[in-house]
């Protein structure tokens, strides 16, 4: 297996791990009725503004299952263009948002961002959140741009392919050309 394989294999499936680590962590903020992220707990006001906690968390679990499952996709993404560009916008995005908010939450660990909330109680937790998400970011990263990068191959190689069948030295003959049939040589 070429490095470059390894190296696209390891970073989609780390891409993976992390937003089932995302979605887990989701899924039991909804079980404790609690908004924020792992060491991250929200304003109180945040709740004044959000009808159901549970639901809430949960509807964001299952965006963590869709990434989990874009991050999957970019294993082997299909060629036809209705799955490719879907999903290769769908992990650019996904990039931004996560991205985001891992510059958000450093930000606000690090006492910058005091309207994003209070600083962690807890900051060894705040801090392993945060190595969790950075982690996630970049090598969904390395992920998408190993996918776009092998889907354009993939489509020169097969463009390549179809020139080369059509120029007159590929193609094998199996006996004389036609002006050696006719006594030109």
């Amino acid at each position: 297996m070429p490095r470059s394989h390894k190296k696209h294999l390891a970073a989609a499936l780390t891409a993976c791990l992390g937003a089932l680590a995302y979605t887990v962590s989701k899924v039991d903020l909804a079980r404790d009725g609690e908004l924020g992220m792992p060491g991250f707990p929200a304003p109180a006001e945040a709740y004044a503004t959000v009808a159901n906690v549970e639901t809430a968390q949960l509807a964001n679990a299952a965006l963590g299952l869709l990434m989990a499952l874009v991050a999957l996709l970019l294993l082997r993404l299909p060629g036809t263009p209705l799955v490719r560009w879907p999903a290769l916008v769908v992990s650019w995005a996904g990039i931004a948002m996560v991205g985001a908010g891992v510059l958000g939450f450093g930000a606000r660990a690090a006492g910058l961002a005091p309207s994003l909330g209070a600083t962690p109680p807890h900051m060894p937790t705040a801090l392993a959140a945060l190595l969790v998400g950075a982690v996630w970011v970049t090598a969904w990263t390395i992920a998408t741009v190993s996918a776009t990068r092998s889907s354009r191959k993939r489509r020169t190689g097969s463009a390549n392919c179809e020139v080369q069948s059509h120029h007159p030295a590929s193609r094998v003959r199996s006996g004389p050309s036609t002006a050696e049939r006719q006594g030109h040589h």
